[in-house]
């Protein structure tokens, strides 16, 4: 029993593993449609690709930058920078020269918006 993906080729082959389960619980109109072995192997298998991605993929394809970040999030909340400076209580140059990298992000604003955008610190002190 394989017990940790080593290779891309490996990982391409768990996922299409995964796929199979996944259609078939599709098909069987839900996961609770899996019997017990199968629900197993598919928990186990997800856990695998996950562990593989947290190590080797994150890395290469998970390069952001915290304009970006942060731009994406505000999209989502469907506000701009001059909304996100009233709700952090910060001049709108200071946002505008921290996402445009002219100014280094300090500990007040790296705190403001993770709390009121809801970011993770870890992926906040990741990427500056």
């Amino acid at each position: 029993m394989l017990d940790k993906i080593r290779s891309k080729e490996q990982y391409e082959a768990i996922n299409q593993m995964i796929e199979k389960y996944i259609t078939k619980a599709t098909k069987l109109g839900g996961f609770h449609a899996l019997n017990k072995r199968e629900d197993s192997e598919l928990t186990r298998l997800t856990f695998l690709a996950r562990d593989f991605e947290q190590v080797m993929m994150l890395p290469i394809t998970f390069k952001q930058s915290l304009n970006s970040i942060v731009q994406h999030r505000l999209d989502e909340m469907k506000i701009n920078q001059g909304d996100l400076a009233e709700l952090i209580n910060v001049s709108g140059s200071k946002i505008s020269k921290i996402l445009s990298g002219k100014q280094e992000p300090d500990i007040h604003f790296l705190k403001s918006i993770h709390k009121h955008l809801g970011i993770d610190g870890n992926l906040l002190l990741r990427v500056i």
